[in-house]
């Protein structure tokens, strides 16, 4: 729990952080917007003294000798500057974010791991009380010798954190999922899903004599297992 305590920790002071930074970006933006204004306002005004000047002739109307004032080019580069600001606090925030992101997916792998060692340890524990229960379809030697029932590892609690399903895990019944709770096998030998869990099939306990899936149920003729 070592792992889950730091990062709670470390999450905590978050909202803070994010506040801090959005707080500064929004008086930055303030800022930022009076001094373009101003500017946009200076910026029109020596405009219109060099359209007056050159009109009178008192500025030659050489493009390349025209510019805006020291002041107005002052105010240009410190709204450039405000800019910078603005975008270092974003990126900062986003780095903040994205780091807790990883961290959270370090956690969940954790809990995977955690997780596929206690459905093995399970796993284990079922083939050790029972040696004839089968783990999974490749381990079947023949249909003619199945057992109708298997038990599994019941699935494990509902948790707020949707942890990721390995896609080499094999999937059983018409639900298609993987093996949980007390499963039961179809009778008819071409089968195609073969296994199916109790609930999804309406099963309370282990049938008696030959059972078929609700697909092969209502096939006009079985053939008989070899």
């Amino acid at each position: 729990m070592g792992f889950l305590e730091d990062f709670e920790a470390s999450i905590e002071s978050l909202p803070a952080m994010l506040q801090r930074n959005y707080t500064l970006m929004r008086d930055l933006d303030r800022s930022l917007q009076g001094v373009q204004q101003q500017n946009e306002q200076r910026c029109e005004q020596e405009i219109e003294d060099i359209r007056r000047g050159v009109a009178s002739g008192s500025i030659p109307p050489d493009t390349s000798r025209i510019r805006f004032s020291d002041e107005a080019l002052d105010e240009q580069k410190h709204s450039i500057r405000i800019s910078d600001e603005k975008l270092a606090l974003a990126t900062q925030s986003y780095d903040l974010v994205d780091a807790h992101i990883q961290q959270l997916d370090q956690y969940m792998r954790k809990l995977e791991e955690l997780r596929q060692e206690r459905e093995l340890a399970a796993g284990a524990g079922a083939s050790g009380a029972d040696g004839s229960t089968r783990s999974g379809r490749a381990s079947e030697s023949g249909r003619g010798g199945r057992k109708k029932t298997k038990f599994v590892a019941p699935a494990p609690p509902s948790m707020d954190l949707e942890l990721p399903v390995d896609p080499n895990e094999p999937t059983y019944c018409i639900c298609n999922q993987v093996s949980f709770g007390e499963m039961v096998a179809c009778d008819n030998p071409d089968c195609k899903i073969e296994w199916f869990h109790f609930v999804c099939v309406g099963l309370k306990e282990h049938p008696k004599g030959k059972w078929y899936c609700p697909t092969c149920v209502g096939l006009p003729k079985r053939r008989k297992a070899k």
